[in-house]
C-alpha cells in the first residue's frame, strides 16, 4: 500500500480523509501535534477502520520530526492540512499564523524535495475569493485581498506552491479550495470538535440544540439574499475527504512540475436561516435563535462552480444537506466526557 503522510491528520477534515484513504487502498500516516485536535480521535479512527492507525505526535514545522516519520514510514505523498484556522484569532496574532501556516509548508516542501516525494494535496480555502463579483465562483475567479491573516496565509501558500512548481522542482501539486465543511462520519465516532466557542455555524447549531449554548445569533437578516441572511456552500466532510483521495490519484498520473487547483463544494448556496430550519426539520426539534446586527468582514454570499472537479476528477458530492445536518446532530449527541 502506498503510504501517505497526513499533516493535521487528527483534525476534523484530516481524520475523515484518513478513513477515505484506507477505503481507497492507501495507508495513512498521521502527523499531528494535537494543538487543535484530540488524541482520542486516533482511537476512534481505529474503531472505524478495524485496525491500528499509524500516527506520530509532532509539529510539521520541525524537520527532525519529518525525518523520524520518514525513517519509520517512507511516504510517497502528502496531504497537508496542518494549519491554524481561526479567522478572529489570526487578526490578533498574525505572526503566529504566518509562522505556522506558511512556515510549515516551506519546511515540508524542502523536505519533500530532498527525499524525492513528488505528490502533495494542499488544503486551501474559498476565502481566497473574498466577496466575489460574480457567482458562482470558478477556479478562474480572481482572488481578492484577504479579509484576515488566516485567509492571506492560504493565498500565500498557493503562490509558494505555484512558484515551487515553476522552479522545476519535481513536485506535483493540487490545491483544493474548500467551501464550508459540515457533517460527520455516519458512525458518529468522529466529527468536528471545536475548542471553546465554535467559529463555524453548524457546531454552534448542534451545541445550541444540545443545551451547551443558550442561543444562535444570526448576524444580519437584511442582506440581498433570499431571506436576508448570508449564503454559503455547505459540503459534507465525507465528500470533501473523498475529493482529497481523487486528487491524489490524479496527481499520480501527471508529469513532474505540475500544478492544478479545484473548487470543492456542492455548487449550491444555502442561507444561515435555511441551515437552521433544515436542521430543525431533519432532527425534529426547535432551535433558539435571534437576529443580531451584521458582523464586520462577513462575505454576503458565495458558492462554487464545480464543473472542473466534476469533469477532471470525476468527483461528485454523494451526501445531501439533510444528511450533513443529521450526521452533525448524531455526532453531537454521541459526545461524552471522553472527547468533550
Amino acid at each position: 500500500m502506498k503510504k501517505i503522510l497526513i499533516t493535521g491528520g487528527a483534525g476534523y477534515i484530516g481524520s475523515h480523509t484518513a478513513v477515505e484513504l484506507v477505503k481507497a487502498g492507501y495507508e495513512p500516516i498521521i502527523l499531528d501535534d494535537f494543538s487543535n485536535s484530540n488524541p482520542n480521535v486516533i482511537n476512534r479512527l481505529s474503531e472505524i477502520l478495524g485496525k491500528d492507525v499509524i500516527y506520530f505526535e509532532g509539529d510539521c514545522n520541525d524537520k527532525e520530526v519529518l525525518e523520524s516519520v520518514y525513517a519509520a514510514h517512507a511516504f510517497e505523498g502528502v496531504i497537508h492540512f496542518a494549519a491554524f484556522k481561526a479567522v478572529g484569532e489570526s487578526t490578533q496574532f498574525p505572526l503566529k499564523y504566518y509562522q505556522n501556516n506558511v512556515g510549515s509548508l516551506t519546511v515540508l516542501l524542502d523536505f519533500m524535495q530532498q527525499k524525492g516525494v513528488k505528490n502533495i494535496v494542499f488544503s486551501s480555502s474559498c476565502t481566497v475569493y473574498g466577496q466575489p463579483d460574480q457567482l458562482p465562483v470558478t477556479e478562474e475567479t480572481p482572488r481578492k485581498d484577504a479579509e484576515s491573516p488566516y485567509g492571506n496565509t492560504k493565498k500565500i501558500c498557493e503562490d509558494i506552491l505555484v512558484d515551487f512548481v515553476k522552479s522545476k522542482a519535481k513536485v506535483r501539486v493540487v490545491s483544493l479550495r474548500y467551501f464550508n465543511p459540515v457533517g460527520a462520519h455516519p458512525s458518529a465516532k468522529i466529527g468536528e470538535l471545536p475548542n471553546g466557542t465554535p467559529n463555524n455555524l453548524v457546531p454552534f447549531v448542534t451545541q445550541t440544540a444540545a443545551g451547551i449554548r443558550e442561543k444562535i445569533t444570526v448576524f444580519g437578516d437584511d442582506y440581498d439574499t433570499v431571506d436576508g441572511s448570508c449564503i454559503r456552500d455547505f459540503i459534507h466532510v465525507m465528500d470533501l475527504a473523498n475529493a482529497h483521495v481523487k486528487a491524489l490519484a490524479y496527481l499520480e498520473k501527471q508529469a513532474d512540475c505540475f500544478y492544478d487547483v479545484f473548487n470543492v463544494g456542492t455548487g449550491n448556496g444555502n442561507s444561515v436561516l435555511e441551515i437552521i430550519k433544515t436542521f430543525e426539520k431533519v432532527n425534529d426539534l426547535k432551535l433558539n435563535y435571534t437576529i443580531g446586527p451584521r458582523r464586520p468582514g462577513d462575505v454576503v454570499k458565495i458558492w462554487a462552480d464545480t464543473q472542473k472537479i466534476n469533469q477532471v476528477l470525476g468527483w461528485y458530492p454523494q451526501y445531501s444537506l439533510e444528511d450533513s445536518l443529521r450526521d452533525s446532530w448524531n455526532w453531537e449527541k454521541s459526545l461524552s466526557g471522553e472527547l468533550a
